[in-house]
Formats: structure tokens, sequence, C-alpha cells
């Protein structure tokens, strides 16, 4: 057996504060979105597109990244993401208009491609099997730190400066991360296998247009005229993808992992749950502004409950997993998170914020229970030898999840909103809460009418999340399985390097 890296730790340091400026870009930005959508004059189809244009290119090219990083060494594809990261955050700040901002976050969505599977990846290869609960728990708890820390950060820059102090604050992270990675972190890579770049290209298409197909269906809808012809290469590019990834030689993707039902389960019980998630923090933070009349510091301390409860049962999950097992831990967080989203469907206009406290608080410890299970049930399955590609199917599918998720709570509640509204209320004010609000002027019945209509449509999403949860669940139940520890298996083909 060969000698533990003696600066695993450290090295779990740098893949934690890589893994940190994603989360605090993505938590930050979306306290912001208020005051950048008034700053830009962005419609509700802009906002979206803000936010999903990063998940959705995100989500197409992780399955790419993490081969290249078996390939090619993962530490170097990830210091390729975090430059191009960087970069991107810092163009962020010069953006005038919507367009800009969408560009500049297809460009962090490439980054954070090339980020995410290999901190996972290189954390499976760093550490044996006896410490790798230990440093994964750590490594969520990081994430978690992020989700308490980002929001309150986003509202104080928003408060002081702009909605352009949220990407500057990217950039000394990612400068720290770089120079961390290339002073502590060795080089490690996967045996050598022939390129695959049909399977890149048709995976990539395939998960790209799907979840462009869901956004657009507010308004172009679901089966008609452009609609229709991208669902259509949606569906031809994935069902290419899996028969090619079957039939050729050195399959980018190795399917066969779906054959384990711990895997296979994970990867479903992670998608619904996504999907439940998705759009959540984009309804909320509308809500605790647009309705409450919060402002973007308030909004983000609101979400702390979320995040304490978050690292609450990320500590407890840690501690049972080991006694219990993950299927019951999964199950538990579940049911709990399914009971969050139920309670949030009782949410008003004169509600105020008692009640989405108290579901955020049983969200965050639901979640902290079981999403670190799921994760390590299915990624207990992947050898060491596909550890990025094998990391980066798990972050597809929870990217994936999520951006589906935005797409379908996003589109249900832009359809419901304009079908709340009184009849005879200007096309604007139909658009979103922030149009709506904008036209008002003192015509407090329109203010009213647009609060009452938001929150009806918000309950409607959340009914759908709170199903979603409950499935995954059902899912868990019925497909995972808690096996005993194996027998440590033979060395793995993995070439480190110093």
């Amino acid at each position: 057996m060969e000698a533990r890296n003696p600066r695993r730790w450290w090295i779990l340091i740098v893949l934690c504060l890589s893994s940190l400026v994603l989360v605090v870009d993505s938590m930050a930005l979306t306290v912001a979105v208020p005051s950048l959508t008034t700053d830009l004059g962005a419609s509700a189809q802009d906002t979206q597109w803000i936010l999903d244009s990063y998940i959705l290119v995100f989500a197409g090219l992780l399955l790419t990244s993490g081969s290249l990083g078996d390939r090619f060494g993962r530490r170097r594809i990830m210091l390729i993401g975090l430059l191009l990261f960087g970069a991107a955050s810092l163009a962020a700040t010069y953006c005038s208009n919507p367009g800009e901002v969408i560009a500049v976050r297809v460009a962090m969505g490439v980054g954070g491609a090339l980020i995410m599977p290999s901190t996972l990846s290189i954390l499976i290869t760093v550490f044996e099997e006896d410490e790798r609960p230990k440093a994964m728990a750590a490594w969520g708890s990081v994430s978690m730190l992020g989700l308490v820390g980002s929001p309150v950060l986003g509202g104080v820059l928003i408060d002081h400066f702009s909605w352009q102090s949220i990407f500057f604050i990217n950039v000394p992270v990612v400068a720290l991360a770089v120079i961390a990675a290339l002073t502590l972190m060795p080089e490690s890579k996967g045996p050598w296998q022939k390129p695959d770049p049909l399977g890149a290209v048709l995976s990539a298409t395939g998960i790209t247009a799907l979840v462009w197909w869901i956004i657009e269906i507010p308004q172009h809808g679901a089966f008609e005229g452009r609609s229709a012809l991208t669902l259509a290469v949606a569906v031809a590019a994935l069902v290419a993808f899996v028969v090619w990834e079957n039939i050729t030689a050195s399959p980018m993707v190795p399917l066969v992992l779906f054959k384990n039902r711990n895997f296979s389960g994970g990867s479903l019980s992670l998608t619904l749950v996504q999907i439940g998630n998705g759009g959540l923090l984009l309804v909320l933070t509308q809500y605790l502004q647009f309705v409450l009349g919060y402002t973007p510091l308030k909004a983000g301390l609101a979400f702390v409950p979320l995040a304490v409860a978050a690292l609450i049962g990320n500590g407890a999950g840690a501690a049972l997993s080991a006694k219990v097992g993950n299927r019951p831990l999964i199950l538990g967080g579940m049911i709990v998170m399914s009971g969050s989203f139920a309670l949030l469907t009782t949410v008003t206009a004169t509600t105020g914020f008692t009640v989405p406290a108290v579901a955020l608080g049983l969200l965050g410890l639901g979640a902290g229970m079981a999403m670190p299970a799921a994760v390590g049930a299915l990624m207990a399955t992947i050898p060491e030898e596909k550890a990025g590609v094998g990391s980066a199917l798990n972050d597809t599918i929870g990217q994936a999840g999520s951006a589906l998720g935005i797409a379908i709570l996003g589109s249900l509640l832009a359809g419901g909103f304009a079908a709340e509204m009184p009849a005879g209320t200007p096309e604007q004010a139909k658009e979103s809460i922030a149009g709506a609000l904008a036209v008002a002027g003192g015509d407090q019945d329109l203010v009213r009418a647009a609060r009452e209509a938001f929150t009806t449509s918000m309950s409607t999403t959340f009914t759908i999340s709170a199903i979603a949860i409950l499935a995954a669940a059902v899912v868990a139940t019925l497909v995972l399985r808690d096996n005993k520890p194996a027998a440590p298996a033979a060395p793995a083909d993995t070439e480190l390097v110093a």
C-alpha cells in the first residue's frame, strides 16, 4: 500500500477554496437579482437566462471536463477553470446590459465546469477510503459555510456598493486558490484512453437543448415551432449519446455504473431533489424583496436559518452514517425537506417571514442530512481510475436537475403570475412582479394585486417541489442499499505526479 500523501489535508483546503468560489458566486448572485434586474432593465426572461445560462453551460460541459481531467491532469484542468472563472468574473463588473451579463455567465459556466469535477476527483485520489468520508464531510461543510456567508456578503456588497461587486469578490478567492494549488497540490491522472469527441458533443448538445427547451416554454409553448425542434434535438442527442457510449470501445462515460443500484438510485434521487430545490432561492429572494420589501442585506440574512440548519444536519449526518448507513439518512432528510416545501405553500402576501424562516430551517436540516449521504452512496461505486468522469457524472446529475428545476419552476411562476393578475393589467405588469411594481407608481391596488398573484403562483411552484422531493424519498427507499464495507480493492492504475 502506498504511503498517504502528507499534504492531503492542505490539499483539501485548496479543493474547498475552489468549490467555495462557485457557491459564493451562485448564492450572492441570487440575492442580487432584484438590484441587477432594476439597474439593467432586465425582463423576467433575461433574469432567468442570467441564472440559467451559467447552469446550462456548466451542466453541458461537466462530463467532457471530467474526462479531460482524467486524461490530461485534474489539477491542470482545475487551474484552467479557475483562471477562466476569475477572468469572466472581472469582466462582469464592466457589463452594462443583460446580454453582456449572460455572455460572461456563459464563460463562468465553462470555468465552473472545469473546476467542479476536478475537486471531487482529486479528493477521491488523494484520500484513502478510511479517511474519505471525513474529507467529504469537510468539503461539504465548507460549501455550507459559503451558503451561510455569501447571501449576507452579497447583501452587504449591494447595500454599500453595487451588484457588480458580487462578481468582483470572486477574483481574490480565485487568486488564492490558484496560488495554493500551484504550491501544494500534486497532479493526478487516470490511465490514458482514446478520446471520445462524439460522446462529448452529443452529451453537451443533449443537455443544453433540453434545458433550453424548458426555459423557452412560457414564451414559445412546449411543442410548437422552434420549441418542438429544440426538444427533438435534445431527445435525439441524448438517445444517440446513450447508444454511442454503449457501443464505442472507449466511452467517455462508463454507463455500466448505472447497473449498480446505489449509483442509479442515488442519481435519480439527487435529480428529483435538485428539481425541487432549483427554483427555491430565485422565488424566495423575490418574495422577500418585492413582497415583504426587504433590502438586499436583510434578504441575505433571511437565508441564515437555511444554512445554519444545513450545517447542523451535515454534522449529524456524518456522525450517524457509519452507524445507520446512508439510506435512512437520505429517506429521513428528504421527508423533512418535502415537509418544509409543504409549509412554504401556505405563505401568502400577508404571512410575513416567520413561516418561511421555519421552513428554511427544516429544509436546511433535511438537506444537510440527505444530500451528503446520497452523494456518498453514489461516489462509493466509482472506481478511482474513473474519478474525474465519475465525479463529473455526479455533478452533471445535480446541475442538470438544478437547471431543470429553475426552468420548470421559473416557468410555472411566470405563467401562474400572469394568469393571476387582473384583466386589463398592462402587459409589462403581467411579465413579473418586478415589472408590476415598476409600472404601479402610486397605484396601491396594482401593488396589492401583484403581491397576491406572486404568492399564489409561488405556492403552486412549492407544491411541485414538495412532490418532487417526496418522490425522491420513495426512490431512495426502494432502490438504494446500504452495503457492508467491501474488502480493499487492488490499487488502481492511477498516476500521481508530484
